[in-house]
């Protein structure tokens, strides 16, 4: 990352602070709502019946009290400390668990699914939740919500709420590139255009749900990902170009639908949050950004594990994970997320107006 962007981020972050601090600890915005994959997933899949789980050791023993949680991390999760930098105390609950119930519920109210993507044929394949039936619990959490707060300040939850969305990566990583039945029918830029028909969609239910702030973050340079390297590298150690190509032309895509659906959807503020950049500098810029390892994972030999190949028997497991930039072979450690979470307190900003 530039010295330039450094310094914008860090000021950015004060002032996010004074502000916190000026309203006397009251949050920013007065919940928030996420949506997407494992890189924000809370826990929901550790009440499905799917292989995708992250409910055991070693993950989450550097999270509080050091137990997992259902975390694909180590730690904490980008939209863990983007909760903290909002001012929030707790984070918004997995939907599917026992916290996310009564007075919880109204710091918001966390969706989001391991595997999981824009096409709902991708959550499928892991007996994942899809963004489909993400919409789905959100319109039975507001049903909720409304029995605890009434109406009116349901609504006024809703409108003035941030909505974070993360998707993308699975759909291509662990569905297009894996799946005969894709990548033979189509061309990435193809599939592409099918993932963002379904971003059109389940934006609009957003919106119609009364959805008025969202964020949306870019897919992050999946080439770069240990898992894809070592899969689809060609036995080298370098990230895999055409991979990286088609996260940009999507991510281009993703930025283009987004300003027409703004302007389509009046009164809605649809931001854009770069992931992709400040990943691949911390990948190709390790040292810079205080890290010793961006090829290798910290869980196991570091090439590939994820999930249930990641436990507390993998061999050759790290013990500091804070040097990696990869916890495991798909997922960021807790302090690349730390890294990641102040670059999109950045870029949203103006979800906070």
């Amino acid at each position: 990352m530039h010295i330039s962007s450094l310094l914008r981020t860090y000021l950015f972050v004060l002032a996010f602070k004074f502000l916190v601090n000026i309203v006397n600890g009251q949050p920013l915005v007065p919940a928030l709502f996420i949506f997407g994959d494992s890189v924000v997933d809370a826990g929901n899949n550790n009440y499905l019946k799917t292989i995708v789980k992250a409910n055991f050791s070693p993950y989450g023993r550097d999270f509080p009290k050091h137990i997992p949680t259902g975390r694909f991390c180590n730690g904490k999760l980008a939209s863990d400390f983007t909760a903290e930098n909002l001012g929030f105390t707790s984070y918004p609950p997995a939907y599917l668990s026992k916290k996310a119930r009564g007075k919880n519920l109204l710091i918001g109210a966390n969706f989001a699914s391991g595997s999981s993507g824009y096409c709902d044929t991708t959550a499928k394949l892991y007996d994942a939740i899809s963004l489909s039936k993400q919409v789905a619990y959100y319109k039975e959490y507001q049903k909720k919500l409304v029995v605890i707060a009434g109406k009116v300040n349901a609504t006024s939850i809703i409108n003035g709420s941030i909505h974070l969305v993360s998707a993308g990566s699975s759909d291509f990583v662990q569905n297009y590139y894996i799946n005969p039945l894709l990548y033979k029918a189509y061309t990435p830029d193809e599939f592409s255009n099918i993932l963002i028909k379904s971003y059109i969609k389940f934006i609009s239910e957003l919106y119609g749900l009364g959805a008025r702030k969202i964020g949306v973050t870019t897919v992050p340079p999946i080439g770069c990902l240990p898992a894809s390297i070592t899969i689809f590298g060609k036995d080298n150690n370098n990230c895999v170009k055409k991979m990286n190509n088609v996260a940009i032309s999507f991510n281009m895509k993703l930025n283009s639908t987004s300003i027409n659906l703004q302007k389509k959807l009046s009164g809605l503020n649809l931001v854009i949050l770069d992931i992709y950049q400040p990943f691949l500098d911390l990948v190709t810029q390790p040292a810079d950004n205080g890290f010793f390892e961006a090829r290798k994972a910290c869980c196991g030999t570091g090439l590939l594990e994820t999930s249930i190949l990641c436990n507390a028997k993998s061999p050759g497991t790290c013990t500091n994970a804070s040097e990696y930039v990869f916890w495991d072979g798909f997922h960021p450690t807790e302090a690349a997320n730390k890294i990641l979470s102040d670059d999109l307190l950045a870029s949203g900003i103006s979800l906070i107006s």
